[in-house]
């Protein structure tokens, strides 16, 4: 009976410990993420939205989201999104550059690289707040930088 007492002194120490012990962080799903992308050949940054296991072209590749991942405001930002990004050849064949997480805060870390685009995360959206974002543009008219179906790419130029 004497080592009783000793374990649970200890077992109430634990208890209090992993109570002080922040919480992991809630990831919070989200329907939409929101890409930009470079043509380096005319230095357009286009914006653009992906809806979730939704196909979206950006020049020659092609941009699937398979999650978008926010964090609540109260915690520090950390969006993430897992996506496979195909390239469309000339003789239509699509071969994949890359499947991975992307960061918004770290766009360089897993970095899409292409001779021709750069596509990095920005952020993911809502229903709600891709509405709201087309009920202000519907008001406003569109940003400035414009949107993909605005002002298309080039097609892909052949390999030198």
């Amino acid at each position: 009976m004497r080592h009783v007492r000793p374990l649970a002194a200890l077992a109430g120490l634990l208890a209090a410990a992993l109570a002080a012990s922040p919480a992991a962080a809630q990831k919070i799903e989200n329907p939409i993420a929101v890409f930009s992308g470079l043509d380096k050949i005319t230095g357009r940054i286009i914006s653009f939205e992906a809806a979730i296991d939704e196909t979206v072209q950006f020049g020659s590749l092609q941009l699937t989201a398979r999650v978008c991942y926010t964090r609540p405001p109260t915690e520090s930002p950390n969006t993430t999104s897992f996506i496979e990004v195909d390239e469309l050849s000339l003789d239509g064949a699509l071969s994949r550059t890359f499947t991975g997480w992307i960061y918004a805060n770290s766009p360089g870390l897993n970095a899409i690289e292409h001779p021709v685009y750069d596509i990095w995360l920005v952020d993911c959206r809502t229903m709600a707040q891709a509405q709201a974002q087309a009920a202000l543009e519907a008001e406003t008219g569109p940003d400035r930088q414009g949107t993909l179906a605005e002002h298309p790419l080039p097609p892909p130029r052949p390999p030198l």
